[in-house]
């Protein structure tokens, strides 16, 4: 087969490629694969090409024994790796020479993502769990044993054990709630949903909590946005306000002033459509900066003890980011330390 038959083979596969032949030389290379490994490599040793043992390793087997093989390469592209499933195959370039090898790279980057993503999901669910789990266990081995007879102790430790297991509930309870998130993510909303009145109704309900907390709630609810309505799960919204303003009064701290503000615009550059964005702004201690792309992640907190003191589970911005994405909404942080922070919810009104 001649080479510019080979090339046209080659260049007719969607993912990068190269051919192989018998003598070790690459006799084919599609433009994907020139992006990847680099230009010129057409009729260079193949090991001049690859240079990564594993693959070069998988090579040479396969051109010694002619027996399909997987391997992995990894390439970096603007300071990221890149992932790839190398498929191996035996391929006859030429009638009555020695069987060459056709080499696909399939890029695999968002399967490992995802997989790490699990794997730390995992790792982090069990750490979350263990650590109320192991006070509850060393506290009912003390009952049973030192403090059997310690009514002072006992009233103390079940106190505490209340709490733990009140943690594991909130937990769960969360997880639970992300996971029915996730699975409606698709699915967009039928409903229309009274903005002002899901925001008076959720303040009310927090008023209890602010009042304990030292917190001052206000509303900034213009005369003029009494009849907003975005398509939206009135359940779900509601979950998303309660928990900004939640976060609010627990960490902006005693005499903080927290304000829920609606803005109507004509047009939301962020969404490209006429919009609504509603604002939890709180005069608190504020966030670093280097905190603010990460708040959404699962179990990510800035002060892992403060908020595990305060009941946080570390899923609460991770709910809400989903609920948004259902909703086709965006979330916008600003925070300054010593000057507060402000949420951002933004809303297409159709």
């Amino acid at each position: 087969m001649p080479d510019a038959v080979i090339s046209s083979m080659v260049d007719a596969l969607p993912m990068p490629a190269v051919a192989i032949a018998r003598e070790a030389r690459i006799v084919a290379a599609n433009a994907p694969a020139l992006n990847l490994l680099g230009d010129g490599i057409e009729g260079r040793h193949f090991a001049t090409a690859l240079r990564q043992p594993q693959l070069l390793d998988a090579i040479e087997a396969c051109l010694a024994d002619r027996k399909r093989r997987i391997a992995q390469f990894v390439a970096n592209e603007r300071g990221q790796d890149v992932m790839f499933r190398v498929s191996l195959a035996p391929a006859l370039f030429r009638p009555g020479e020695a069987p060459g090898l056709l080499v696909v790279f399939e890029d695999v980057t968002h399967l490992e993502m995802a997989g790490q993503i699990r794997r730390d999901f995992v790792a982090n669910v069990s750490h979350e769990l263990r650590t109320p789990l192991t006070a509850l266990l060393g506290f009912i081995e003390t009952l049973r044993g030192p403090a059997r007879d310690d009514a002072a102790a006992r009233e103390r430790f079940l106190e505490i054990m209340e709490a733990e297991a009140g943690r594991m509930n909130r937990l769960v309870g969360d997880l639970l709630s992300l996971s029915r998130v996730e699975a409606d993510e698709r699915m967009r909303p039928a409903d229309r949903v009274a903005l002002p009145d899901l925001l008076r109704s959720t303040l009310r309900g927090l008023a209890p909590l602010a009042e304990e907390a030292g917190v001052t709630l206000h509303a900034d609810l213009p005369a003029e946005a009494g009849d907003i309505t975005v398509p939206g799960d009135e359940d779900q919204l509601r979950q998303v306000f309660t928990n900004l303003v939640e976060n609010a009064i627990k960490y902006g701290g005693r005499g903080c002033e927290v304000t829920v503000r609606l803005d109507r615009t004509a047009h939301e550059p962020r969404l490209r459509v006429p919009g609504v964005e509603v604002t939890v702004a709180d005069t608190g201690p504020g966030i670093d900066e280097l905190h603010l792309p990460r708040l959404t992640e699962r179990f990510y907190r800035v002060d892992n003890h403060r908020s595990r003191e305060m009941g946080g589970t570390g899923l609460g911005l991770a709910i809400v980011k989903h609920i948004l994405n259902r909703h086709r909404g965006r979330l916008r942080i600003e925070s300054t330390p010593g000057q507060g922070s402000r949420f951002g919810v933004i809303l297409p009104l159709d």
